[in-house]
């Protein structure tokens, strides 16, 4: 077989093709990229330098803020918290606020965001970048009270 001016046979064509497929589970796993694995999550997850530039965003968390990924990335996310002291790191922010309620606004309507955020998968006082989750509660807090109805910015 002919290509682009060099000649494979069938065999070698395939071959560069496949990846080698791993002997378990486990070694499946192991082979996918980080990326690959954060952007299939169907929660909301960012990853931020300790300068507060966000490093990345996955699909879910774009849907979330309303806003592409390419908007977001390698930019200071502080102006997606809303409330935030201006004296915190967003990077500050995140690592201070496991376990708790933030407010993000959404880019298209304004409307504010309730989002609970999960523990860094960097865990290291040392570590440059901290990576959490988020997940929406807003719609939950509407429903028991906790608000008086859809939040949007005064």
């Amino acid at each position: 077989m002919r290509i682009d001016n060099l000649e494979y046979t069938m065999d070698e064509s395939a071959e560069r093709r496949r990846r080698p497929h791993p002997e378990s589970a486990m070694g499946y796993l192991e082979a996918l990229p980080a990326t690959v694995l954060l952007e299939r999550l169907p929660v909301p997850v960012l990853a931020v330098h300790v300068d507060g530039t966000l490093l990345y965003a996955n699909g879910a968390f774009e849907q979330l803020v309303g806003c592409d990924r390419s908007e977001l990335v390698g930019k200071p996310i502080g102006g997606l918290f809303v409330g935030s002291d201006a004296e915190t790191s967003p990077f500050g922010l995140l690592r201070a606020s496991v376990g708790e309620i933030v407010q993000l606004q959404h880019s298209v309507d304004g409307t504010i965001i309730r989002a609970l955020v999960g523990e860094s998968a960097f865990i290291r006082d040392d570590d440059p970048v901290v990576m959490v989750s988020f997940l929406d509660v807003t719609e939950e807090l509407w429903n028991h009270g906790g608000l008086p109805g859809p939040a949007h910015p005064a």
